[in-house]
């Protein structure tokens, strides 16, 4: 897998080394190895401006991911699946409140959102779309992290 890692924030350390090990574990039980991701890490602020311009939400979130194989040009390039932002922030929160800690928050959500780049949705869908994608993350989840979702 080829993968790009930005970290545009300096206020929680970051594991780089796990983010590219759960990553290439992910990809190669979703047979997407050979695939592109980029993968953005950043604070409360810039995923809420992120939010607001694409989403029409204004407050930060924990996740986003935006499909490159979507939409009229979607298959110009294949192989690029595009982009995962997370919000170390809210992650850090969410971690704490889910009885994770921080690095099996990070795991999680780049496993929502490598799922939302493969196609799997949660939201406006179906409430069988919603458990097969609940159900892959839950799979995925306990190979990388050996821990069941709460």
């Amino acid at each position: 897998m080829n993968l790009q890692i930005k970290n545009l924030q300096n206020k929680i350390k970051l594991n780089t080394r796990r983010v590219r090990q759960t990553m290439k574990t992910v990809a190669r039980q979703l047979e997407c190895q050979d695939h592109e991701i980029s993968i953005v890490f950043t604070d409360d602020a810039g995923i809420q401006k992120l939010n607001q311009t694409y989403l029409g939400k204004n407050k930060p979130t924990n996740v986003l991911s935006f499909s490159l194989r979507e939409n009229d040009y979607g298959d110009i390039n294949p192989q690029i699946l595009g982009d995962i932002v997370i919000s170390v922030e809210t992650a850090k929160k969410d971690a704490a409140k889910g009885g994770l800690t921080f690095a099996q928050e990070i795991d999680f959500l780049l496993i929502h959102g490598l799922l939302h780049l493969l196609g799997y949705n949660h939201e406006n869908t179906t409430r069988a779309a919603t458990r097969k994608m609940k159900k892959r993350e839950e799979e995925l989840f306990r190979l990388v992290c050996n821990k069941e979702i709460d």
